[in-house]
């Protein structure tokens, strides 16, 4: 760990992953590309976004080394989002890829981004109380959508010549990314509470794309392990399932043994 000597001259970087459900700060020494400060919050049950607010202050609060970085990247994690091709986006029509799967209020600000070169765009709502709070703090900064970075990064991983499922678990919801020949068929996200659930969306988002269970290379990343039920019913039913192979070569001090890369592959990816 840095001494506060030390920290005078280095450039922090800070990655924020904010949801309803819980909340991962990560503290990145670019030049050593060392993990500084890791902290992982999960609520007991979902909060809104403005108890959710309180809850960030109150970290920053308590972590004034948190103040001392040069720049902030927020990541938003929810399903209040909708992809599109680039050439049928149109900005001024933005609330109507979202009207159809999410309930917008007429007070929601609705943002965009394109996934890295990929043609696609990613509607979503962010909390604006989330980044006025940061905007006061840091002044300009980065936010992306969680599935901007998912999507952006799985489609750089080498082809295979499989169509490839990548399930991304969180606590009571994963991400599904569907990608054939580099090409992405599918983006979305499903809550489950039961191991059981969790392999029907699986299968069924399978069959309606017309793949069967043992062609496909099922791969797991999140909070997520070989011991866990949700790898344990899936390789039941799948030929090909593993969890993602990852390298990202950080340096991490002895107190931050904690910080587990594959559910933490987000908040890592967001720094590259």
């Amino acid at each position: 760990m840095a001494t506060n000597k030390d920290k005078e001259t280095l450039n922090l970087e800070m990655s924020i992953q904010v949801s309803l459900d819980g909340l991962s700060f990560c503290t990145l020494n670019t030049v050593e590309k060392e993990v500084v400060f890791y902290n992982k919050v999960r609520f007991q049950q979902q909060l809104d976004p403005i108890k959710l607010l309180a809850e960030i202050e109150e970290i920053f609060e308590t972590n004034k080394s948190l103040d001392e970085v040069k720049q902030v990247k927020l990541i938003f994690d929810n399903a209040l989002y909708s992809l599109v091709p680039a050439n049928l986006f149109r900005e001024e029509n933005a609330s109507d890829y979202l009207k159809f799967n999410t309930k917008i209020l007429k007070t929601d600000f609705i943002s965009h981004e394109e996934i890295g070169n990929t043609g696609i765009v990613n509607v979503y709502i962010p909390y604006t109380n989330i980044i006025n709070f940061f905007f006061e703090k840091f002044g300009e900064f980065e936010y992306q959508h969680l599935n901007t970075i998912l999507v952006e990064n799985l489609l750089k991983l080498p082809k295979v010549d499989r169509p490839q499922i990548f399930a991304h678990i969180k606590s009571k919801q994963f991400d599904l990314v569907v990608i054939e020949n580099g090409q992405l068929l599918l983006c979305n996200s499903f809550s489950f509470t039961e191991k059981e659930d969790f392999l029907y969306y699986i299968l069924f988002t399978a069959e309606q794309l017309n793949l069967k269970p043992d062609e496909v290379r099922l791969y797991l990343l999140g909070a997520i392990s070989k011991a866990s039920p949700l790898f344990k019913i899936a390789f039941e039913y799948i030929k090909y399932v593993e969890l993602l192979e990852i390298n990202f070569d950080l340096q991490k001090n002895e107190k931050l043994k904690g910080l587990y890369e594959l559910e933490e592959y987000i908040l890592l990816k967001s720094f590259l």
